[in-house]
């Protein structure tokens, strides 16, 4: 069974990093495609980073963010900087591998505020 798993989140003040986790525990191979999401309390999940199983990234714009992955450990990363306050939320990871089923992690919450 496909298990993902969150860390790094955390308490940060306003310009701060966060460097998040996600470790893929089952048969997660690199024929996945691994996503970072935010979900802020009353709305939708919105993408915020990807990384294809072939290692192309895509931040959608924001310079502040870096997606990363070690195949090797089964293990994407999502590098925040320079955080403000609607940057908080749940973070969730995803995988997903062509148009099979998805996975996801449990989340791990962010917080940005002085």
């Amino acid at each position: 069974q496909v298990k993902l798993l969150e860390s790094g989140g955390g308490l940060v003040q306003p310009g701060g990093s966060l460097k998040l986790s996600c470790v893929a525990f089952g048969f997660v191979d690199s024929d996945y495609a691994m996503s970072w999401y935010r979900q802020v309390q009353g709305k939708e999940r919105d993408l915020i980073a990807r990384i294809s199983s072939r290692g192309d990234a895509n931040t959608y714009g924001d310079s502040r963010f870096t997606i990363s992955r070690d195949y090797a450990k089964n293990t994407g990363f999502l590098q925040m900087t320079n955080l403000n306050p609607e940057d908080s939320g749940v973070y969730y990871c995803h995988a997903r591998k062509g148009f099979e089923t998805p996975y996801w992690g449990q989340g791990t919450q962010v917080t940005v505020s002085s």
